[in-house]
């Protein structure tokens, strides 16, 4: 069995952003579902890796981000999905979990060779992500109950790309670790 780890995408948000109120909805589905995820991951000693978009604030660090985060009137999202003292993260800048971030030569060292996508925004930084991972030639498992959409169409084709195209895991959360 290959080593894996959960990468949680763009869940530190603070949600001030262009399709925010369309993605709210979304997430407040999904927060309870990746809150059970990272659970189940740190009970089975699956690391978790935080990657998450700066937001064009190159000077600020993750504890800054999460900071902003709770602050804003969305800490209700936030909050339940905070990094333990074991998680790691990694800023990003773009879309994909990969581009431009050591995110590769971290998996690298930790020997993983899954990653279990989650976190927002399906059709967009997931897909991206799940492209990326997949030319890197890591195995790709995405749980569709744990990931946040914008447009629920766009989320259902990028869900079947990923299945189809980059032979991707797709299933349900309750299917992990159990």
């Amino acid at each position: 069995m290959s080593k894996t780890a959960l990468i949680v995408i763009d869940m530190i948000n603070s949600y001030d952003h262009e399709d925010a109120e369309l993605l709210i909805p979304s997430v407040r589905k999904t927060v309870p579902v990746v809150t059970r995820l990272l659970r189940r991951a740190r009970e089975h000693g699956i690391p978790v890796i935080y990657v998450n978009d700066n937001f064009g604030e190159w000077r600020s660090h993750h504890g800054e981000l999460l900071e902003h985060a709770l602050a804003g009137p969305h800490a209700d999202l936030v909050e339940p999905l905070r990094p333990d003292e074991d998680s790691l993260f990694v800023l990003k800048a773009r879309h994909s979990i990969f581009f431009e971030t050591p995110l590769e030569y971290l998996l690298h060292q930790q020997g993983i060779q899954e990653v279990v996508l989650c976190g927002q925004v399906t059709e967009q930084c997931v897909f991206y992500s799940a492209l990326d991972a997949h030319i890197r030639h890591l195995d790709v498992t995405v749980p569709r109950d744990a990931v946040a959409h914008i447009h629920d169409d766009l989320a259902d084709a990028a869900l079947r790309m990923m299945e189809r195209n980059m032979s991707a895991r797709v299933c349900e959360s309750q299917d992990l670790w159990t």
